[in-house]
């Protein structure tokens, strides 16, 4: 059998070219095609005899271009499902919302069968807890979740502990927008999250950030993201993720 000629399309950081390569099917990138920057640079650090295209696909095949009417946006704004929820974003944590049955809000914007959904999904011992996957050896001071975040997003946070067995897909977006795009780890121990929240009624903002404050939230490293998704320790190059993290935080700060 001849080898595959593979043309990796949004490379990305090259998971597909590892999992080919795990794969042990006999192949060769022949070329990978990416517009991101920064996951170029790890590309070309972790496979560096690859064509590396800085392209979009339009560029190298003849595809008629279509205008769209209602062209789709990459992350959803958070703002508009801030509004869709009927909340204002410097949210009011009363909670007198009622309703019964599987869609009862019982705290964090959370329904009993979301809870129950999470539950389940923490207790299946076949997956392994997030703590396997997480790093030891780096200063976390610098992913703790900022204040203005907690106080502005805390209702939409998908929060996880080192014990869970489940996370939220994580996208590019992350760092960049809240809600659907990755988890935050809580990294304080003996504090209940629901206890917490519930405690947040009627409390003035700075009062309402020291409490969030004491679950410890912060994101996941991109070292603990790689490890999630499957890449093998040596696949290096992830202090240029760390990088663009950071400038990411300090401007949501100014």
């Amino acid at each position: 059998m001849e080898p595959l000629r593979v043309l990796e399309l949004y490379s990305g950081v090259g998971g597909m070219h590892h999992a080919l390569r795990e794969s042990c099917i006999p192949a060769q990138v022949v070329a990978a095609i990416d517009v991101n920057t920064v996951a170029n640079e790890v590309y070309k650090y972790n496979f560096p005899n690859t064509q590396l295209l800085a392209k979009t696909i339009e560029v190298l095949m003849e595809f008629p271009k279509i205008e769209s009417v209602h062209p789709q946006k990459y992350a959803m704004d958070v703002e508009n499902k801030i509004q869709e929820k009927n909340i204002e974003p410097n949210i009011s944590f009363d909670g007198s919302i009622q309703c019964s049955g599987k869609d009862a809000i019982l705290f964090k914007l959370e329904t009993a069968e979301e809870i129950h959904r999470k539950n389940q999904q923490d207790s299946d011992l076949s997956v392994k807890m997030l703590k396997d996957f997480l790093e030891d050896d780096t200063d976390m001071n610098q992913y703790l979740l900022p204040p203005k975040s907690l106080l502005r997003y805390a209702l939409l946070l998908d929060i996880v502990q080192p014990t869970c067995r489940r996370s939220v897909c994580f996208t590019k977006g992350y760092g960049s927008y809240i809600e659907g795009t990755g988890s935050v780890l809580q990294t304080a121990e003996d504090v209940q999250v629901e206890n917490i929240y519930k405690s947040l009624t009627n409390l003035s903002q700075e009062e309402q950030i020291t409490k969030l404050s004491m679950l410890k939230l912060r994101y996941f490293t991109p070292k603990e993201i790689a490890n999630l998704l499957g890449f093998p320790p040596e696949f290096g190059m992830w202090d240029t993720c760390r990088i663009q993290l950071s400038c990411v935080k300090t401007l949501k700060n100014l």
